[in-house]
């Protein structure tokens, strides 16, 4: 009888009888719907957390194979401007060169016209000046002599004929 005064035994007979009550009124069943529930709430998130994270492992890829692409393109275009700009030099000293050597030779073609020139000069005021000292010389001698008209008009003709 001792154990009809114990509060356990009561506590835990009360118990026995609530789960009882509980099962056959199928509670449980509820119980079990409401975590199936949240279970399935659960697995949907995990599986649209794996679509996503899939989704973003494919977006990585993605970018990263891009970004290789857009390297060695950048690469490539570095690599063909250093070429044209290496070119670029060449044909602009070949370009200079022949520039100087056109220019050199416009000026040796101007240095020998105007030499010609000068020479042509010199020789003009020579043969003038000749005429000239021949016409005095001429002069004087006559001079001493009769003067002849037609000697005269012979040396007026002489003196016109070599300028």
């Amino acid at each position: 009888m001792e154990l009809l005064t114990e509060a356990h035994f009561w506590v835990g007979l009360a118990f026995v009888v609530f789960v009882a009550i509980v099962v056959a009124a199928g509670a449980h069943k509820f119980a079990w719907k409401a975590l199936g529930e949240a279970g399935e709430k659960v697995r949907a998130q995990l599986d649209e957390a794996n679509q996503l994270r899939e989704e973003a492992q494919a977006l990585l890829a993605r970018i990263q194979a891009d970004r290789e692409a857009a390297e060695k393109q950048s690469a490539e275009i570095l690599a063909n401007a250093q070429e044209q700009a290496q070119r670029m030099e060449a044909e602009g000293r070949v370009r200079l060169a022949e520039q100087i050597e056109r220019r050199g030779q416009l000026a040796e073609r101007r240095i020998a016209t105007a030499e010609a020139q000068a020479a042509a000069e010199v020789k003009a005021a020579a043969g003038e000046l000749a005429a000239q000292m021949a016409e005095q010389v001429l002069a004087a001698r006559i001079a001493g002599a009769k003067s002849d008209p037609l000697i005269d008009a012979a040396i007026g003709q002489m003196a016109g004929k070599l300028q």
